[in-house]
């Protein structure tokens, strides 16, 4: 059984959403990032990074116990284990790859400053928000243009482009994004969003 280390953000749901999709039995470990578990010893020997989310595959590569942490490799790894949601070769699994990595480099990072200014920082910074909300919405228009001629962000089927993206863009609000000005994407949100695995895996983990 695949563990699971991971906290209620976008990031550990994406790990989520594809254990759940790909049918995989998982274990909860939870990691309290508000109380700084993150940096505990057990912790940083599996993710050196102090970030979550991080995988102990029992079962790794060679039969070996195996784990990894970066939440975009976890998806790819999970991906070729299971031989799901990501194309074995050719231009569909480059056409995925590239827009895991378009969330992995801007639309995470970017929504995530989005969520600091609006929302953490200890002063109003006038700034810090007009920067990355105009860029959070500069992005979302990225992302609609590509869903305008396509059923899914890296095409006509459902990847772990579209897993790694959907946590992010279910905070909108957090970012003050109207889903309506995008209706590629609200078209596209609703459709993942319905997804009975979707849904489990955003459960995941559960904090009460």
């Amino acid at each position: 059984m695949i563990e699971l280390h991971t906290w209620g953000t976008p990031n550990g749901r994406k790990i989520s959403i594809m254990l759940e999709e790909c049918g995989l039995p998982y274990s909860v470990h939870k990691v309290d990032i508000s109380k700084g578990e993150q940096h505990k010893p057990d912790f940083l020997r599996i993710s050196p990074n102090n970030r979550i989310p991080a995988i102990v595959d029992p079962d790794g590569p060679g039969g070996k116990p195996y784990s990894l942490f970066e939440s975009g490799a976890i998806l790819i790894y999970l991906a070729d284990k299971t031989k799901k949601f990501l194309p074995a070769d050719g231009a569909k699994r480059y056409d995925a790859m590239q827009w895991l990595m378009w969330q992995m480099g801007g639309f995470g990072p970017m929504l995530g400053q989005a969520h600091h200014f609006l929302r953490a920082a200890p002063t109003k910074i006038e700034y810090g928000i007009k920067r990355y909300v105009d860029e959070a919405k500069r992005l979302y228009g990225v992302l609609d243009k590509q869903l305008a001629g396509n059923a899914f962000v890296a095409g006509e089927e459902y990847t772990i482009a579209d897993m790694s993206i959907f946590p992010w863009a279910a905070r909108h609000e957090w970012h003050t994004v109207n889903l309506a000005d995008f209706p590629n994407v609200k078209r596209w949100y609703d459709i993942v969003n319905a997804r009975p695995a979707v849904t489990k895996g955003m459960a995941v983990p559960y904090l009460n």
